[in-house]
């Protein structure tokens, strides 16, 4: 037995929030993040996903035609993610990405326009409504957005991009804080 032990530490952990009255950018709690995978076909497991999440607003998010993510603040353990994977089954499979994505979220009455420097996605409130989400680049980083209030978006992105991707957000909130 090795006496090595594994340290897990958030991804942005030495990021300071950015805050004003015009944005807020925070970084989120690194709780789970479960990719399913549908059956080719088997669209419509919208209701099982939504019994399967901790029950917020916003816990199953589509990634495509099926595929989602379910995502909460709390971490989940071995056994409820293998209670979770196994009532999927047959329809569904998946997969932990808790360790592999970081979400962050930004929010303010200027949310809109920080995000619209780094992505071409139309994420006024009457073409992307509370709810919807999409997976874009902001820059050059790939990002799965939710919107998650009228002025609130969850962005998150591969673990190994996230302080590229706080440090782009921070300087495009610049100009509000």
């Amino acid at each position: 037995m090795s006496d090595f032990r594994i340290v897990l530490r958030p991804a942005l952990a030495y990021k300071h929030s950015v805050t004003s009255n015009r944005i807020t950018l925070e970084a989120l709690p690194e709780g789970h993040v479960i990719h399913v995978l549908g059956l080719p076909g088997d669209d419509d497991l919208a209701d099982l996903l939504q019994s399967l999440s901790n029950g917020g607003p916003h816990a199953v998010r589509s990634i495509s035609p099926g595929q989602w993510f379910i995502v909460g603040n709390e971490a989940k353990s071995h056994a409820e993610q293998a209670e979770l994977f196994a009532t999927l089954q047959p329809r569904a499979i998946g997969v932990d990405q808790s360790q592999g994505r970081v979400r962050i979220l930004a929010k303010g009455p200027m949310v809109e326009r920080v995000l619209s420097k780094g992505t071409a996605v139309d994420l006024a409130l009457a073409e992307f409504p509370v709810g919807r989400s999409t997976t874009t680049l902001i820059g050059h980083i790939a990002a799965h957005i939710t919107r998650v209030g009228n002025d609130a978006f969850e962005i998150m992105v591969l673990r190994g991009f996230a302080e590229s991707l706080w440090d782009d957000l921070a300087r495009m909130c610049a100009e509000y804080v």
